[in-house]
């Protein structure tokens, strides 16, 4: 859809707002609002006044904020960043502020907040600009774009400055304006938002469906109609008559674990014949040789631990949801060598078993049993030994029915995996329109006057 223009512009005489509507206002910032409101306002208040509390987690990426968490006012007066109900808050600090986390606070605890230091926090005046359109400002591509290029800093440290928000020029239409476009955005923002809720539905359920389909085919076989066995383990209930049962030791010739020396990164300037793997090499089910970090030529490679085709590599340190990854070699790499957190198995016979288990260790039956026998000192961080993997019991049908099973498993992937991608092209698209949108309405280039709600005024 395509939406009119205003009848004249001017320029705005910034580079990255370009022009604007001949009957806009271009201030600059610190004449429409207040930046970073002092706490004296609130000093005079009890010191047990409850307040809401917002770490970075709790503002969203979509304007939400989550306002679960509470404090007493004398725990926060000190080393956290004051809002109240109507100022507009944005990350300052990357990758947070680029992603467009920000919000208008609203619903706050005694109208009263204290949050994260890496917030911004800006208090329009009444009379002259909205926190809703201020905050679609903020969240604009432009306005991020023009941010980001003055940030300051090192790496994962680098924040935007306040100068530049206080010192920006803004698009300002007359208030009735800033409402017509706040009103029209919240209604085509949440189309588009409920589109993408369908296709994220849709995403989630063809990943459910993949994986139940493999799940099934790996432990139960291709022929409903096979006679079963009981397996005799609760989780796994029957199996195929014609398959064996047996710990995963028995099939195993070896078991390594890597090393864990002090490498440079891949991108070091010096070039170094070896390299040890990261354990982001089997977080994808798919073995990646290119997750891997150089090893510096004063250390003697231990070439014990060089992959081979074959074999299966294990996350045995990762998180939660990626510990018990695993993937196979689909060749040599004489010069890719273990890391400390990887296990590697190599099998006593040659074939499609490596592959059939590293299906069958993503079932999420045996992903459970693998997460049961964990421990870690963390809620998200787990470790695995060696015995949860090596005793886990694994049902072997026959070479050539595993390998039709397999057949079956990686045409049911590809196929689901090419509808995934086209839901997850269609979230790009509509994310990006989204974007657009925003920035569109509210720098003026196009004009939304007879297209809000009629009550927006």
């Amino acid at each position: 859809m395509s939406f009119p223009r205003y009848p004249e512009y001017k320029d705005s005489g910034v580079e990255w707002l370009g022009q604007v509507p001949a009957h806009w206002g271009v201030p600059r910032l610190r004449f429409t609002a207040q930046l970073n409101p002092s706490k004296n306002e609130v000093r005079q208040l009890p010191a047990e006044t409850v307040v809401s509390f917002l770490p970075m987690e709790a503002i969203g990426e979509d304007g939400s904020i989550d306002l679960s968490r509470e404090r007493i006012l004398a725990d926060v007066t000190e080393g956290y960043t004051f809002i109240r109900d109507g100022d507009v808050a944005f990350a300052k600090i990357t990758p947070c502020f680029e992603n467009g986390k920000g919000a208008v606070m609203r619903g706050l605890q005694n109208g009263i907040g204290f949050g994260t230091t890496e917030l911004i926090v800006v208090r329009p005046e009444e009379q002259k600009l909205s926190p809703y359109f201020l905050h679609y400002l903020f969240t604009s591509t432009l306005f991020r774009q023009a941010g980001e290029s003055l940030m300051y800093g090192a790496g994962g440290q680098k924040r935007v400055p306040d100068s530049f928000v206080r010192d920006a020029v803004i698009p300002l239409p007359s208030p009735e304006e800033q409402a017509m476009i706040g009103a029209f955005l919240d209604r085509e923002i949440a189309k588009i938002d409920t589109l993408v809720a369908e296709q994220e539905r849709l995403i989630a359920l063809l990943k459910e469906k993949r994986q139940a389909v493999i799940s099934h085919t790996v432990t139960k076989g291709l022929n409903p109609d096979a006679p079963t066995k009981d397996s005799g383990i609760d989780w796994l209930g029957s199996v195929p008559a014609g398959w064996t049962l047996t710990p995963l030791r028995y099939l195993v010739q070896s078991v390594g674990q890597g090393w864990s020396p002090q490498c440079e990164s891949y991108a070091a300037d010096w070039e170094s014949e070896y390299g040890v793997l990261k354990v982001g090499a089997v977080n994808g089910g798919i073995f990646d040789p290119s997750e891997n970090k150089k090893l510096p030529p004063a250390l003697e490679p231990q070439t014990d631990l060089a992959i081979r085709a074959g074999d299966l590599m294990i996350s045995r340190a990762n998180t939660r949801e990626l510990v018990g990854s695993a993937a196979v070699a689909d060749d040599d790499y004489p010069h890719l060598l273990l890391c400390d957190k990887l296990y590697r198995l190599r099998f006593r016979r040659s074939g499609q078993l490596p592959k059939f288990i590293s299906r069958f260790l993503a079932t999420p039956v045996i992903r459970e049993q693998i997460e049961l026998g964990a421990s870690g000192a963390s809620a998200s961080m787990l470790n695995i030994s060696q015995s949860v993997i090596l005793d886990l019991p694994a049902p072997v049908p026959p070479e050539d029915e595993m390998l039709t099973i397999l057949d079956y498993c990686a045409r049911a992937a590809e196929e689901t995996s090419e509808l995934i991608e086209q839901a997850e092209g269609s979230v790009s698209l509509l994310i990006e329109r989204r974007a657009a949108l925003i920035t569109a309405a509210v720098t003026g280039q196009i004009d939304v006057r007879d297209l809000a709600p009629s009550d927006a005024a």
